[in-house]
């Protein structure tokens, strides 16, 4: 599949869940997101779960849809090794987007940008692309990945982001690649508190996300979309223009219903 179309930014919308999730959810939920016209899935990946086998298991579900992980440390995971896990798992390369950041490394925008060449052998067909939250990386990902993958970001911030990677494509002379971005979204009773919960763990993980907050400069529990209802919903991601692909990170229990409630409330209309 092609990258995004340029006018439907805003509009296009994935669905992402947590590494991990049980693939007897995973497949029906992949199933139910392809009926409501999302046009990806998307894991993250952790120490405790590996993203790429959720992608398989989204990939049980519907043979259509594409499939990404964001992200995938390098710190962790060394390209020879995603790309054997790749062909372990079956996936195809042609659906699949690999999400990539430094992790905890030291000079993660050097890290990123001498990793490219190997990436590019190492994990040949797949599109790669670059988690980007600084101006420089944002730059990076424009100059020389398949696309660029944001994080906590608001609608105006993800607009500047998006400017910067532009930049960087301009500079060396190429199409500007399309732009990802996880929104966490919680719809109910309970979505402040799930946004918040989740929102306070990241705020503190590394010196590179508070920084990013410190960027931002909101206050805590507001970096995302937390509403009662399907039309507040939709009317908070819509506002995520910038975006190629608004990458909806469902804030809900892990269990086919609870997900599904959450994929249908912010599904594109």
């Amino acid at each position: 599949m092609s990258a995004p179309s340029r006018g439907s930014r805003g509009r296009v919308r994935g669905f992402g869940v947590a590494a991990g999730l049980d693939p007897a959810i995973a497949g029906p939920l992949a199933a139910r997101c392809e009926q409501l016209g999302y046009s990806s899935l998307w894991s993250n990946d952790h120490p405790a779960a590996h993203g790429l086998d959720t992608a398989a298991a989204f990939a049980d579900g519907s043979a259509d849809l594409e499939l990404g992980v964001a992200v995938m440390a390098l710190d962790r995971h060394r390209p020879a090794e995603i790309n054997a896990r790749i062909d372990q798992l079956g996936l195809d390369r042609e659906r699949l987007w690999i999400g990539l950041g430094a992790g905890f490394g030291a000079k993660p925008l050097t890290a990123m940008r001498e990793a490219l060449p190997e990436l590019r052998e190492a994990i040949p067909g797949a599109r790669l692309v670059l988690a980007a939250m600084g101006p420089k990386m944002c730059a990076l990902a424009g100059s020389g990945f398949d696309g660029a993958f944001f994080n906590w970001m608001l609608p105006e911030f993800a607009a500047r982001a998006r400017r910067q990677v532009h930049a960087g494509a301009r500079e060396v002379g190429r199409e500007p690649p399309p732009v990802f971005g996880y929104v966490r979204t919680a719809v109910g009773e309970d979505a402040a508190e799930r946004l918040a919960k989740e929102e306070s763990f990241y705020r503190n993980l590394h010196d590179g996300y508070r920084n990013h907050f410190e960027r931002l400069d909101e206050p805590p529990g507001s970096v995302g979309v937390a509403v009662a209802d399907r039309e507040t919903a939709d009317a908070e991601l819509s506002r995520y223009e910038a975006l190629d692909v608004v990458v909806v990170r469902g804030l809900a229990s892990a269990t086919l219903e609870a997900m599904s409630a959450v994929a249908e409330a912010a599904a594109p209309s």
